[in-house]
């Protein structure tokens, strides 16, 4: 157990005896505390048993001071980065010499100084990642990639014809955005831009490009996103080739071209965005049509549209010269004219029948007529005949049914008189008559 020596100053200030110190640092109060020298020598001691590790990382800064060298390592995917320490005669043994930008995998150990309290990173061994590894590992993301789906081109979004802003994420003042901007205004001269600019090669290159496509892809303004370099070494295009700016191109709701490089480079960014491009050139060409060529094209569609609505009359018209030279449409009247003589024919025969049937229906009436009057009791009547009736109103058939002094009603042809029966015989066919 580690002892205060005596007569040293307390925590008040005060001389104390020997005193036993707190054997954790959970067991330090301000009554007891550790040396400095203590914690110092306990901190030495615990980091000494770490062991080293090997990590991945890409320098970013790099001085000689002689014979140490001083670097910095930042991650390849996050913004995060860690002083190292080398000394001289291991970053000989790299062969070939490391700068800012080298892709690098380095075995570091840590090291605390207790007389400053300093913890350093020291570097045993560093070695730069050869370009066979990193075409290794880029095509085991891109089948990790396309085994996810990410390069389904289901999952692409169709480029609108013509943006109303087009967001253009580039170098600043770069070829690219000069060639881009140029060649759009070239073919659209009314397109409008969202210029981003950020580093595109390095450390920085990542983060930057995913900032930049993340406000871009939340502004409901712009209708496409334009991500454009130009060429360079396979390290240089290593940024667009990363696991975390691919899925968040593929995320996007906005559609993303892929501009970077020349025709031979193939980013891993190629295959995620919704439409590759060869060269930002060529990416002008794919997100805005040619207005000369539109003007043309709306020219030929123009005379097109005239030549078939020409057509169409021009047979209309023969087709009507043709129904109106037929005799029925040349002499319309003709059909008028026989059909009023096939009228008037009907016409006559119809009067003929109605007045021959009704000539005849006079006909059969009048014979009719005189066989009625033929048998009417009024031609017997004329013939010089009476019908005798009773003063009760019945006719008189029977000499037996009246007697001498009734009265009779005669009624002749013309007319009827009274009588008064004087007497009555009977007939001498055995009827009998009355006088």
């Amino acid at each position: 157990m580690a002892q205060r020596i005596s007569g040293t100053p307390g925590t008040l200030g005060e001389t104390v005896d020997a005193q036993e110190l707190a054997a954790t640092a959970g067991e330090t109060t301000a009554e007891n505390p550790w040396p400095l020298s203590l914690l110092s020598s306990k901190m030495k001691s615990y980091i000494d048993r770490m062991s080293s590790v090997w990590i991945e990382g890409q320098v970013v800064e790099l001085n000689h001071r002689g014979k140490a060298s001083y670097l910095t390592l930042r991650d390849t995917d996050v913004e995060m980065s860690l002083p190292v320490q080398i000394w001289k005669n291991v970053l000989e043994r790299t062969g070939a010499p490391l700068s800012e930008g080298s892709h690098v995998v380095a075995n570091l150990k840590a090291d605390f100084w207790t007389k400053t309290g300093r913890l350093t990173m020291r570097a045993n061994d560093i070695r730069a990642v050869g370009l066979g590894e990193l075409l290794a590992r880029l095509e085991r993301l891109k089948k990790q990639l396309g085994a996810e789906g990410l390069f389904d081109p289901s999952r692409k979004i169709r480029l609108p014809f013509l943006p109303n802003r087009i967001g253009l994420i580039t170098g600043r003042d770069s070829d690219a955005q000069k060639d881009v901007v140029r060649n759009v205004h070239l073919r659209w001269p009314a397109a409008a831009f969202e210029i981003r600019n950020c580093a595109v090669q390095g450390p920085d290159a990542v983060p930057g490009v995913m900032k930049n496509l993340a406000e871009l892809d939340a502004d409901p303004q712009i209708d496409i996103i334009v991500i454009a370099r130009g060429g360079g070494s396979m390290e240089d295009l290593l940024p667009f080739s990363n696991e975390a700016l691919v899925r968040a191109v593929s995320e996007a709701n906005t559609p993303v071209v892929s501009a970077i490089g020349h025709e031979a480079d193939r980013p891993i960014l190629d295959e995620v965005a919704d439409m590759r491009a060869s060269t930002p050139t060529d990416a002008a060409k794919r997100i805005v049509p040619d207005v000369a060529e539109e003007a043309m094209n709306l020219l030929r569609a123009r005379a097109e549209l005239d030549a078939a609505v020409n057509r169409i009359i021009d047979r209309e018209q023969e087709m009507l010269t043709a129904v109106r030279s037929r005799p029925v449409l040349a002499e319309p009247q003709t059909m008028v004219t026989a059909h009023e003589e096939q009228l008037r024919l009907v016409r006559r025969r119809s009067l003929q029948a109605t007045t021959t049937r009704i000539m005849q229906g006079q006909t059969e009436i009048n014979h009719l007529r005189s066989q009625a009057r033929s048998l009417s009791p009024l031609r017997t009547l004329e013939r010089g005949y009476a019908v005798v009736q009773s003063d009760d109103g019945q006719a008189v058939r029977d000499s037996a049914e009246v007697k001498a002094g009734d009265g009779v009603h005669v009624r002749v042809a013309h007319g009827r008189f009274d009588a008064e029966v004087t007497a009555v015989q009977e007939s001498t066919d055995g009827n009998r008559a009355t006088e």
